[in-house]
């Protein structure tokens, strides 16, 4: 039990410090190939990083607080 705590606690800070990864369709190289020819990947339209789980999930309980703090 206080290792998986401890793991979500290391997960949160991780989340906070670097909030963006490599895009798992990509691999973090912004195109894909599809029949033979490079395209710009569709999961992160060529940008190459995509939004951390759990700071997405951050995102949304800030913004549902927000809401109902007001």
């Amino acid at each position: 039990m206080a290792a998986a705590v401890g793991a979500l606690g290391c997960y949160a800070v991780l989340c906070a410090v670097k909030p963006f990864a490599a895009c798992r369709r990509c691999a973090g190289r912004g195109e894909i190939e599809r029949f033979g020819k490079p395209r710009t990947c569709p999961r992160c339209r060529g940008r190459k990083l995509r939004l951390r789980l759990g700071r997405r999930v951050h995102n949304a309980w800030r913004r549902t607080h927000e809401a109902g703090a007001q």
